[in-house]
C-alpha cells in the first residue's frame, strides 16, 4: 500500500471517531436535559396558548376594546406640546416593554403607555414605570382608553 492510501484511511477513521464522539456527547446532554426537566410544570394563562397557536397558524387579528393605559404626558401648549410628546415617544419606545402611543385629543397632546385589560394591570405597570422614571411621577395617571389586543 502506498503511504498516500494509509493517510486517507487514517483520516477517514479519525473523522468517523470524531463524529461518533460528537453524537455520543450530544445524546448524553440531551438525556441529561430531559431528566432534569421531568417534574417541571409550566403554569401560564390559557390566553397565551391560544395566542401562540393563532400566531403559529397566522390567524389572529388586532381588536379594539375598552381598557386602560398609563398616561405619562399631557399638554395643550400648541408651540411645544407636539414636539415634546414625539420626543418622549422616541426616548421611551425602545426602552419599555409596552407600546408608546402619542395621541392628539384637541386641544391636548398626550403620551400613553400599554394596552391593559384591567385597572390592576395598569396600576402594576404604573408602579413599575414610576420606579424607572421617578421624575415623571407627578404626570403619570391611569386612564380609560380604547386598547388594542390580539385575538
Amino acid at each position: 500500500m502506498h503511504m498516500k492510501h494509509i493517510w486517507i484511511i487514517l483520516l477517514v477513521a479519525l473523522s468517523s471517531l470524531y463524529t461518533w464522539a460528537d453524537d455520543t456527547i450530544a445524546n448524553t446532554v440531551r438525556a441529561n436535559l430531559l431528566e432534569e426537566m421531568q417534574g417541571v410544570e409550566v403554569i401560564q394563562d390559557t390566553a397565551i396558548s391560544v395566542l401562540l397557536d393563532a400566531a403559529m397558524k397566522g390567524k389572529y387579528e388586532i381588536v379594539e376594546m375598552d381598557g386602560y393605559r398609563v398616561q405619562i404626558y399631557s399638554s395643550n401648549q400648541q408651540q411645544t406640546a407636539k414636539a415634546e410628546a414625539l420626543n418622549l415617544e422616541e426616548k421611551l419606545k425602545d426602552k419599555l416593554s409596552q407600546t408608546v402611543y402619542v395621541q392628539y385629543l384637541p386641544p391636548f397632546w398626550k403620551v400613553r403607555l400599554g394596552d391593559f385589560r384591567t385597572y390592576d394591570e395598569a396600576k402594576e405597570y404604573k408602579k413599575f414605570f414610576v420606579q424607572q422614571y421617578p421624575e415623571m411621577m407627578g404626570d403619570t395617571y391611569i386612564v380609560r382608553d380604547k386598547i388594542q389586543v390580539l385575538q
